[in-house]
Parts: C-alpha cells; sequence; structure tokens
C-alpha cells in the first residue's frame, strides 16, 4: 500500500509531462502537415 504513495504520484507527473510535451508540439506546428512528407519521399524516389 505504501508503494501507491509513490507510484500515484510519479503517473500524475508523467502524465503532465506527456501532456505539456503535446501542447509544445502542437503549438510549435509540428503535426500541421501530416500528409506531404509520406508523398515527397515517394517523389523523391522516382
Amino acid at each position: 500500500m505504501n508503494v501507491l504513495y509513490l507510484l500515484i504520484p510519479l503517473a500524475l507527473l508523467i502524465a503532465t509531462g506527456a501532456a505539456i510535451a503535446f501542447i509544445w508540439v502542437v503549438r510549435s506546428g509540428q503535426l500541421d502537415d501530416l500528409d506531404t512528407p509520406p508523398r515527397r519521399i515517394i517523389a523523391d524516389g522516382e
């Protein structure tokens, strides 16, 4: 039972970090264009 006092805050900390990282990635525009890069790889190979 004592391990829960460590694991729950640790899980919340990791989840908060993941949420902050996701918000940062969305705001920086890295997820704006998901279709062009795969097409560019195919077009460059021809």
